[in-house]
Formats: C-alpha cells, sequence, structure tokens
C-alpha cells in the first residue's frame, strides 16, 4: 500500500475548500435590503377619518401624494406588501401594518399582526391584518369585493429561472406563546378562537403554463420555515434550504409544504386573475419563484394581535 503524504492531502482538502467557498454565491433580491422606501400619503374619506394617513411601500425612494394607485413591478422592484389604497362605494381607505424600522444606521422591514380599526360614521369595526411582504403584484385601489376575496386582487409570483440552494434573511420576531387568535373582518366585537399563530416564511419555485386561460404549475422547489417563539435578538444570514422535487417522502416534511396549500392567483394571457392549479412535483426548469414572508400564518382577517417580525437583507444563496 503506498503511503499518503497527509500534507499533500490536507492541501488538496483545504484548496477544495477555498474553491467551493469562492463558488457560492449570495445574491441579494432586488431592495431586498429594504434602504429605500416609498411613501404614500393618502386622505381618508370623512365618512372614516378625513385625515391624511400615511403607508409605505418597497421600492426606490419616492413620496406619493393622493388616493393614487400605486404599481408595484416598476423600476425592478419585485416587491408588494400588505398595505393597500381601498376605494369603498368611491370612498377612500388606507391600510398599514408594514414599515421601514431602523436598524443601526440603516432601514428593515416590520410586519406587524394588529387589530386595525376601522371607524365608519362613528361605528367602531375591527379587522385582523398580517404584515406581509411578497414578490408579486397588488392590483389597486382595492375594491369592496375584496374583503369577501381578498387574494383576488394579488398577483403571486415574479417570472424566475435560477436554481438557488437556499434563501437568506436576517430576521427576528415577537411571537405570542398563546392558544388563541382574533377573527375580524370588518366587526364591532372580534371573535376569539382556539389556535396558535406564528410568524412564516417560503419559497417555491414553479414552471407554469396556460391553457384555454387557465394556469396550471408544477412545483420545482419548495424553502419553508414557520417561526414559533420569540426571537428577540437579531439573527443574521439564517438561510432556510431550498428542496428540489418531491419533497412529500422527506423526513421533516410538513403537509402545509404540499400543493396548493395557498390559494394563489396571477393574471392570464387575457388580463383575468385566475387560480395557479399546482398539479404536482418537477424536476424542469422553473418559471416562477413564490415568496412569502409574514407575521402570521392565516388566512385574512385571523391571527394573533401583537405578533411582530422584522426582516433584513432577504438574498438567494447559489
Amino acid at each position: 500500500m503506498k503511503k499518503i503524504n497527509v500534507f499533500v492531502l490536507f492541501m488538496i482538502c483545504a484548496c477544495s475548500s477555498m474553491m467551493a467557498q469562492e463558488t457560492e454565491r449570495v445574491e441579494l433580491i432586488p431592495f431586498g435590503d429594504f434602504e429605500q422606501w416609498v411613501v404614500r400619503k393618502i386622505k381618508e374619506s370623512d365618512v372614516f377619518s378625513g385625515k391624511v394617513k400615511k403607508i409605505y411601500a418597497i421600492g426606490p425612494t419616492d413620496t406619493i401624494l393622493g388616493a393614487k394607485p400605486f404599481y408595484y413591478g416598476q423600476n425592478g422592484n419585485p416587491w408588494s406588501v400588505s398595505n393597500a389604497y381601498i376605494r369603498v362605494l368611491g370612498l377612500d381607505k388606507v391600510s398599514g401594518t408594514t414599515r421601514p424600522e431602523r436598524r443601526d444606521s440603516g432601514w428593515c422591514a416590520r410586519m406587524d399582526c394588529k387589530l386595525e380599526p376601522v371607524v365608519a360614521l362613528s361605528i367602531d369595526l375591527k379587522v385582523q391584518i398580517a404584515g406581509t411582504i411578497f414578490l408579486g403584484w397588488t392590483y389597486e385601489p382595492i375594491p369592496l369585493k375584496a374583503a369577501n376575496d381578498p387574494y383576488g386582487v394579488v398577483d403571486f409570483g415574479v417570472p424566475f429561472t435560477g436554481h438557488p440552494k437556499a434563501l437568506q434573511l436576517d430576521y427576528k420576531a415577537k411571537v405570542a406563546d398563546e392558544n388563541v387568535v382574533t377573527y375580524a373582518k370588518a366587526v364591532a366585537n372580534p371573535k376569539l378562537r382556539e389556535g396558535r399563530d406564528c410568524a412564516e416564511i417560503y419559497v417555491y419555485l414553479q414552471r407554469r403554463w396556460e391553457e384555454k386561460g387557465k394556469i396550471y404549475a408544477e412545483r420545482v422547489a419548495t424553502g419553508y420555515e414557520r417561526i414559533w417563539n420569540d426571537i428577540p435578538e437579531w439573527v443574521n444570514d439564517h438561510r432556510i434550504p431550498i428542496r428540489y422535487g418531491d419533497i412529500t417522502q422527506q423526513p421533516d416534511y410538513q403537509d402545509y409544504e404540499g400543493l396548493n396549500q395557498h390559494k394563489f392567483r396571477t393574471k392570464n394571457s387575457k388580463g383575468d386573475m385566475v387560480y395557479v392549479n399546482e398539479v404536482g412535483y418537477s424536476d424542469a426548469e422553473p418559471t416562477h419563484m413564490v415568496l412569502m414572508i409574514s407575521s402570521g400564518r392565516y388566512e385574512a382577517f385571523i391571527g394573533h394581535d401583537g405578533n411582530v417580525l422584522w426582516v433584513d437583507n432577504v438574498a438567494l444563496v447559489y
């Protein structure tokens, strides 16, 4: 048996490790450092507050005055937020649960899960909303019918053809250890229900196509994490692995990671908002990426009032 030169072997391993480190790259999602925000100042109709209120959108630094729709997807900005300009029977209302917050000398994104007041004609109503940021578009002004179908005006996902191995971000969280959630859909007396809320982050890669106006998709890759506890200090460079192919047989698979667990919509070639129907798993080339970061895991109008999620430096690792 030939003797192995341990020094030479060590150098080979060290060089291989250095090459592996050099070939890995981390790419910030555009505007994912949250250093730039659009400030929107909108006067609510007198039947609501009659006040000028401020809400925010992620994107090139700007200030927009007046009740004007915000056009997401401009200037290379792929982000949308849960903040919205709403028009109800010709009346203007705004809602805001996501905003910039100072982090050292820069900024991060803060998402609150909270009961938002909707005061109309001296009637104090409340809506439970989770602060959320995602890749895609919200079509404004949001109409009255969106109260019954809140995701009907949201186009989830953006064109994407890459093959990242992980999602990377900095985060901290305030998550209540209570088995109770609030249900409030423009009601005077919100109801308490049994349930445990948490923050969640997920990323899907899909191959989408259209047939007779319907949109279908195969799931190419999945990354998912739920945050169940308080994280009072910043966790930097946290990575969520992106797993390719059929993940249902993996030991850590959870049902909520599966197909069609979230009712995504998108515009078809006719401009109609339709559901994206996931029909299976695939090793095909992706055409779209869905990324959602939220302070709550429930559907609209349900959540734990007071939960908060902060994120910064959202990037993809290759």
